[in-house]
């Protein structure tokens, strides 16, 4: 919804809408947050002219069915014939899909100059936003600033060598630039994900007691052995607001980018857990997935977890995030519903990163079942979520121990 309201904030120049409606669209736009907690979903008046049927087509077909398959570019890699240069931001709500599509066309195009033409570039941005040195709130340093690291240059230079012949040099670069956070500088790489780092699991600790960042959760390399789970309330009525992250596209409503979490983390229903203060620098640089142990007093609900990068000063400043949907579990296609009360493990994509946890900072992950409006709040029903009107709370519980260990995948780089 937020997307698709934020495209109109131009309204007044739409061809074949009429005055009156106009006027309605652009109240909406600048009346977001109640478009985002209207229910049910799929009725929203808001943009029932027919300007925008997709929103509705989207919310009739939740699962991965024909719809989305025939839309779905990952089955159709291999029928790109074309170079592409690949632009993403950490923040950027896009960036999923922009390394999907750089991995898959340089695995599978059409030729083999395609396969060999992918470029990639990750900056600190959030999306719209490139020609900034600050992503939220957070600043990233002069070299943040596209001028800095020539992104006009690098596109002239690209487009004029596979359209022009021009011999400029740009197909003997590194394929992947990235912007490493923390230390705030521009580096080469020579693939994605680096060939060099290492998949270390951060496993989740506590005595039963992880609610808020006062709570005792911890992280560590350690796996747990016999330890309490960690219980909280899931209220889609009260649920946990965004504070930044991969968003698009009006900042006045769901800002995105960096920000400080220290207010999130006070609350209940959301989990913490962090590592001591790091004795050397740390670097994190690519894929970041969360292995979660849960169980629910509810037929469906959703899980979500988050990377924080906690400076010395207590400043907790979010990475990236990710969510699931429990009736998703094991099919985007082919949802099934939960046994209340029954522990499932669940995968949690949250993209990537490249961060530099500096000595005396912690690696902190919250886990929670609400990110709104990032992500559209579930009913805890069982029932079509874009159809309900009731909203069920939901007891979540989470493990950490045994057989049953929730941790979070990290890719540490060696320095």
């Amino acid at each position: 919804l937020q997307l698709t309201l934020a495209n109109f904030k131009n309204v007044s120049s739409v061809q074949g809408v009429p005055q009156e409606r106009r006027a309605v669209l652009m109240h909406d736009v600048d009346d977001m947050t109640g478009g985002f907690e209207f229910l049910p979903t799929k009725d929203y008046p808001g943009l029932d002219s027919g300007l925008a049927k997709y929103y509705y087509d989207w919310l009739a077909h939740p699962d991965f069915d024909e719809y989305w398959q025939n839309l779905c570019i990952e089955d159709r890699h291999s029928e790109i014939d074309v170079p592409a240069l690949h632009f993403g931001g950490w923040y950027d709500i896009f960036l999923g899909g922009t390394i999907q599509n750089y991995l898959g066309m340089t695995k599978s195009g059409a030729t083999e100059t395609a396969r060999g033409g992918q470029k990639l570039v990750i900056g600190p941005w959030a999306h719209g936003a490139r020609g900034s040195t600050m992503a939220g709130s957070h600043y990233f340093g002069i070299m943040a600033d596209p001028a800095a690291t020539d992104i006009d240059g690098m596109h002239m230079r690209w487009f004029d060598h596979w359209l022009n012949e021009g011999k400029n040099g740009i197909t003997e670069e590194a394929p992947v630039r990235i912007f490493v956070m923390g230390d705030d500088v521009w580096r080469e790489e020579e693939e994605w994900p680096l060939a060099r780092a290492q998949e270390t699991k951060y496993y989740l600790h506590s005595s039963g007691k992880a609610n808020s960042k006062q709570g005792d959760g911890t992280l560590s390399v350690e796996s747990p052995q016999s330890e309490a789970p960690d219980v909280f309330l899931y209220n889609p009525a009260d649920p946990v607001p965004t504070t930044g992250g991969a968003l698009c596209c009006n900042p006045y409503y769901a800002a995105n980018g960096a920000y400080d979490q220290n207010q999130v983390e006070d609350r209940q229903d959301v989990l913490v857990y962090s590592t001591p203060p790091l004795e050397q620098d740390m670097e994190v640089t690519g894929p970041v997935t969360v292995t979660l142990w849960a169980s629910t007093s509810a037929p469906d609900t959703d899980f979500t977890a988050k990377l924080v990068d906690v400076c010395e000063n207590g400043c907790a400043r979010n990475l990236t995030d990710g969510i699931i949907r429990a009736r998703y579990r094991d099919s985007m296609s082919n949802p099934t519903l939960l046994e209340p009360g029954k522990a499932y493990c669940y995968d949690i994509d949250l993209w990537a990163t490249s961060n530099v946890f500096k000595a005396g900072h912690r690696i902190r992950l919250e886990i929670s079942s609400s990110n709104f409006p990032r992500f559209d709040r579930n009913t805890n029903t069982g029932g079509i979520i874009a159809a309900d009107t009731e909203l069920r709370p939901a007891l979540q519980t989470v493990f950490h121990e045994g057989q049953q260990a929730s941790y979070v995948s990290l890719a540490i780089v060696p320095r």
